[in-house]
């Protein structure tokens, strides 16, 4: 069996809009908690050390993640929506399929088009609960200042014809599902009109699905198809996300 992680770090040094901070407890630091709460002085611990720790603050959205339906609107084909800890775990291990869009420049919106033309191309024909993989290696450029701008997006056409196909979890390697934020509010701005905003990501409205966002190493995946993905949530509490270790699984 060959495991492929697929999971970009925590990490406060990626340059985004929900970045993650970390605080560094030593194993020195640690005597001293524990000798607070046990009431033991920290030179009781053998060489004054005891247990290393961190204290993450960080997004559910920080980091390789899983948006819910929550997260796109409070309701989805017509039923409130459901939180990250509510959903169905078999979501999260399925077949996986991998579209190569690594040659678009970031920005560049793929269309339903485009997703055909991929899977003619690799010779493959999508089956509900697939999990499908969008290729743009945005994971390449993660700590750049403008690591967030610097994928390309799926549009709210192409995501609804991969949900028709039966897809409940689709995934990239970009910092978000649709294009950068900062070409949908440039688009508005120039031209106010609906499914501009957010208009991929809206599609949950009507149609219930997960999106896996900040995935890495999709070009280490050495075929399209023929592999399994696991990427269950962390089970946050009532959230519009969860944290997640995706992982690609060849079998021998």
């Amino acid at each position: 069996m060959k495991l492929i992680d697929l999971s970009v770090p925590l990490s406060p040094g990626i340059r985004e809009p929900l970045p993650a901070k970390i605080d560094y407890a030593s194993h020195e630091d640690g005597a001293q908690q524990a000798a607070a709460i046990l009431g033991l002085k920290p030179e009781d611990f053998p060489e004054s050390r005891a247990w290393a720790t961190e204290t993450v603050t960080l997004n559910t959205h920080s980091g390789t993640h899983i948006d819910a339906p929550w997260h796109y609107w409070p309701t989805s084909e017509g039923q409130p929506s459901r939180t990250i800890d509510e959903l169905p775990l078999e979501w999260f291990y399925s077949d996986g399929v991998l579209l190569d869009f690594s040659a678009k420049l970031p920005g560049y919106e793929i269309t339903t088009d485009d997703l055909i033309a991929e899977l003619r191309r690799i010779g493959y024909i999508l089956k509900p609960f697939d999990i499908v993989l969008i290729r743009c290696d945005a994971d390449k450029r993660l700590y750049n200042d403008h690591y967030a701008f610097l994928h390309a997006g799926v549009s709210a056409e192409a995501t609804r014809w991969l949900l028709n196909q039966g897809i409940k979890v689709v995934g990239t390697d970009g910092w978000g599902w649709d294009i950068p934020l900062n070409l949908q509010a440039e688009s508005y701005k120039q031209n106010p009109r609906d499914d501009v905003l957010w208009a991929a990501h809206f599609v949950g409205k009507d149609y219930e699905y997960c999106q896996i966002e900040k995935l890495a190493n999709l070009d280490q995946i050495p075929r399209p198809f023929g592999f399994k993905v696991s990427c269950f949530p962390v089970k946050v509490e009532k959230a519009s996300g969860g944290w997640a270790r995706p992982v690609a699984i060849f079998e021998d």
